[in-house]
Formats: structure tokens, sequence, C-alpha cells
């Protein structure tokens, strides 16, 4: 098998502020493994908040890659791929753990004729709606958005709070609820509040119809969050508290959900492992994501009918996505029945 990348630029449509950060683009570097005459492709995308800028992840490709040149084959690799790695690969971040991952199951799909639904235990094709983000911003602006997004289809809506004043957030969440009056509403502080701030906001927010609180309380105190959850009127998602497989059982029966990223867990085979874990807890299932292509983010898709919720935007949210296949645009995220992870390159993307 041969190991190759290339990096390329993603632009968002437009900056993506958060309580802790303002996104406008990040890199993505698209990972192939070529065997027989067929490429299997993954992303993985930068992020300072995971620890993962565009140079360490270069760093662990190349040291990656004579381990997956001596691999034998796809479907020896892929069948020997237990408990997140691989055999003989080095250590690797999950993010770059995930994007090999990617790209293998791609291949063995290829090789197969089969989508990779069916090669992870789905017959029929996976098809969910997601939630569409919604940055902080004024509350006209997030009215608008709103309504725009529901009249193409989204029934789910992802606002996100933490500013520095309540006030702001609840005025944002009431107009989104004023611009799509029909649609469920996530609520997502991204851990910028404290316990007590979250057991006094979240009956104000659930008044204004929030389904659900993403990671309300910095992340470190999961004994706090699990205080959160039993409080709360909606069910409490822990995102930042659940990194690793063992940080989502720790959490098991405390929380109402987790979310599960693959670049934070390291790929599909860890996140039917938490998948597995949390059956009969108490604990659902959330499958998010962050802002990538669509090729970044379709083997979470692949995975979508595990999931009570799905926050599966991150393609959407580019200026130009040059790679298609999972939908969105109208709410739904769909899998392909294409073989492999079944997304195309649309165009020839600037790569480096």
């Amino acid at each position: 098998m041969r190991l190759t990348w290339h990096t390329t630029e993603l632009e968002l449509a437009e900056p993506l502020r958060i309580s802790r950060s303002v996104m406008a683009r990040r890199d993505a570097v698209w990972v192939a493994i070529e065997h027989g005459g067929l490429t299997g492709w993954g992303e993985v995308v930068s992020s300072d908040f995971l620890g993962l800028p565009t140079a360490r992840i270069l760093r662990h490709l190349t040291t990656a890659r004579a381990a997956v040149e001596h691999l034998p084959d796809p479907e020896t690799a892929w069948g020997e791929h237990m408990a997140g790695s691989p055999a003989g690969l080095p250590k690797l971040p999950a993010g770059v753990l995930a994007g090999l991952e990617a790209a293998l199951l791609d291949l063995v799909g290829k090789r197969a004729g089969r989508p990779a639904h069916q090669l992870l235990g789905t017959h029929t094709a996976p098809t969910a709606p997601t939630t569409r983000t919604i940055g902080i911003t004024a509350p006209v602006a997030a009215a608008a958005q709103a309504a725009r997004l529901s009249m193409s289809g989204f029934t789910a809506l992802k606002v996100k709070a933490g500013s520095p004043d309540p006030a702001e957030d609840l005025a944002r969440v009431a107009a989104v609820r004023d611009g799509a009056p029909e649609a469920s509403l996530l609520l997502d502080p991204n851990g910028a509040w404290t316990e007590r701030q979250a057991l006094d906001l979240l009956p104000r927010f659930a008044d204004l119809g929030v389904t659900a609180v993403e990671q309300p309380i910095a992340p470190g105190s999961p004994d706090s969050l699990a205080r959160v959850a039993k409080e709360s009127p909606v069910p409490v998602i822990a995102d930042e508290d659940a990194v690793s497989y063992e940080d989502a059982v720790a959490l098991a029966g405390l929380v109402h959900g987790v979310n599960v990223k693959l670049a934070k867990c390291g790929g599909v085979r860890a996140a039917l492992r938490i998948h597995e874990a949390l059956r009969g807890s108490g604990t659902d299932l959330m499958l998010g994501c962050l802002t990538a292509s669509s090729l970044g983010i379709a083997p979470a898709v692949h995975l979508a009918d595990r999931a009570r919720w799905v926050d599966l935007d991150g393609h959407l949210l580019l200026a130009d996505d040059p790679w298609n296949g999972i939908g969105g645009t109208d709410g739904t995220v769909r899998a392909a029945d294409r073989a492999g992870l079944g997304v195309r390159r649309t165009h020839m993307a600037v790569v480096r």
C-alpha cells in the first residue's frame, strides 16, 4: 500500500463565533491510501483546541508512512484494526488516526464494492436530520438565518451561547425561536458557564424552547457536570468532557448524552465501541463533527443510525465544499450507497 497526502485550506462562508474563539478557515489534510489501482481517501482537519496544528498532522503522517506501507493489504489491515489502531501503526493523535482509518475504510469498501455502512454493520444507508449551527451573532441576524434554514428544510438548529452577558444569549435564542418556531433547538455554550450559572439559566432557556444543552460548564469537572444534568430541565450532553472512550464510559448514566466526534475519539471503530458501552446506561449518543469537507464528515454519516442527536453540518459551513455525496443542504444527511465512503471530488481544490 502507498500513503500520500495533500494539504488545502477550507474557508467558511462566514466566520463562526463561539464562546472561546472565532474561526474563518482551517487547514485540511487529505490522506490517500493506494493499493491495486484503487485509492481510499480520508481527511484530517487542523484544530488548535485539540492541539492538532497542521505541522503536527504532517509529522505524524510522515512517522506513520512506513508502517502503513508495510501492511500486507487493506483487508488484513482493516480486519486487524481493533480498539482504535491498525496493527503495526505507531501511537497517533485521535484526529490523524481517524483520517487514516477513514481512508482505509474507503479503500476496503471500494475493493469489495460495498458502502462503508455495510462494512460497519448497517445494511440500509443511514439517513438522519442534522442540526445546523447558528453562531454567536446579533438577534436580528440569528432570526433571519433561522428563518432561511427552516425554509430550506432544517428541523433542528444548534444555537451557540456563552456571551459575557447571558441576556445576549437569551435574546438570540428567542430570536431563533421567532424565526423558526417549529424547529427543535439545541443550545451550546461550549463550556462557558459555571455550575451555578448553568442551574440558573437552563430553566430560562427551556422556557424559550431549548430541548437539549451541550457542555454547559467548563470541562474538567465531570462531577459538576453530572450535578447540572441531574437538575437540568433539558437533557445535558457532554462534549469537551467526553473526548475518549474512557471519558464516555466514566460519564455513562451521569449525563443524558455524549457528543462523539471521530476526530476526538479516533475514528469509526472507537465510536462504535462508545456506542456499545453506553447501551442501556441511560446516556445516548450524539454524533458531532469539526468544520470539515464532506470527505471529513462522511464516516460519521455512515454511523448516523446509532445516534439520538445528529450534528453533522461541518461541510455546510464552508464557502466551497470540494467534495460531495452526503447531502445536508435540505436538513438531512444521507450515507451514499456507492462503494466506500461514497464521496466524490467536486473540483480541483488548491493543494500544497
